[in-house]
């Protein structure tokens, strides 16, 4: 084998083993940015650098002509946006509010469940035979709306109870994930998918090698407020847990009820679950108190194991069907 080719297999598979264990590598991301803070918090300046990248190589995957298959039957992404960026944010501002009295609080769990769906969502949908097409479609539309509803959904539903800063937050999310996003869609149009399939194979690693940084930088940040023996801090966990299952659970309701088949569902169902959560936690870090930060730190230690004993529920009752 030539070493080119040998050096290409083994960032293929080190990529393969990332992809598998990212249930293991987010948790561990926190735990050791937890335990070296001062080896992470020197990559504070880096973070929106780095998430960039890792955008960029996600949406060097996306076409735009896919926009064009979903919009001539928009009702499932019509139901994605009712059920990820309205009927999830109240429920996580009715429900929070309900079990803590900490504004900061409940502004995270709004803020975690009015972030973008994850591009981690693009990996379980190919996993679990989804539409492909659907769930690229509603990636990039959430990634490009995101400056705009992220924001809003916190002014509508927390108000004046909440200091913010909305220019800075949508500036924020316009450099991590929109401009990045257009750049790689450009890249893959432009060359007509020549470009990302010679290098996106070496960039895939290395993206999600970023966002392992990016995650242990956040949690570095947020280490000194954090006091693993407060109460509050299991509380919403266990809150984080439950209303992350709802958010499939929902999903898959709207669904049966809409009549959307698979492979449509799957898609729908995961892609309405999952929260882009570490570009959440990288705004809460930023513009909010550290309690903010508590739902979306926590969310990034569940999530991936969540989606994957959902989608594989699902799937299963799927193949029974069929």
């Amino acid at each position: 084998m030539q070493p080119t080719r040998k050096i290409k297999f083994f960032i293929l598979k080190f990529n393969h083993y990332l992809e598998r264990f990212i249930p293991v590598t987010t948790p561990f991301s926190i735990v050791i940015g937890f335990l070296l803070p001062f080896v992470f918090t020197a990559l504070k300046p880096y973070v929106t650098l780095l998430f960039g990248f890792m955008t960029f190589s996600g949406a060097l995957k996306l076409r735009a002509d896919e926009l064009g298959k979903s919009v001539r039957n928009p009702l499932p992404v019509l139901l994605f946006f009712f059920s990820a960026h309205v009927f999830m944010p109240v429920l996580a501002m009715l429900v929070s509010s309900l079990f803590f009295a900490n504004n900061d609080v409940v502004s995270g769990f709004v803020l975690l469940f009015s972030g973008p769906t994850a591009v981690s969502g693009f990996i379980w949908v190919l996993i679990l035979k989804g539409d492909m097409a659907l769930c690229l479609t509603l990636i990039l539309l959430d990634t490009l709306l995101a400056p705009f509803v992220v924001p809003c959904s916190i002014a509508v539903l927390m108000g004046a109870k909440t200091a913010m800063d909305m220019n800075g937050i949508a500036l924020s999310l316009l450099f991590m994930v929109v401009v990045p996003t257009i750049i790689g869609v450009t890249v893959n149009e432009t060359s007509k998918g020549k470009i990302p399939a010679v290098i996106c194979p070496y960039f895939d690693p290395f993206a999600k090698i970023c966002l392992m940084l990016v995650i242990a930088t956040n949690a570095a940040i947020v280490a000194p407020a954090l006091n693993l023996k407060e109460p509050l801090i299991w509380q919403v966990a266990l809150l984080v847990i439950l209303l992350t299952s709802a958010g499939f659970l929902i999903m898959k309701l709207i669904t049966v009820i809409a009549k959307c088949r698979a492979p449509k569902d799957i898609t729908m169902i995961i892609s309405g679950g999952l929260r882009n959560n570490s570009a959440v936690m990288t705004i809460a870090v930023a513009f909010f108190p550290s309690a903010t930060v508590l739902p979306t730190l926590t969310s990034i230690i569940v999530q991936q194991t969540i989606a994957a004993i959902m989608g594989k529920l699902f799937a299963q009752r799927q193949d029974r069907e069929e």
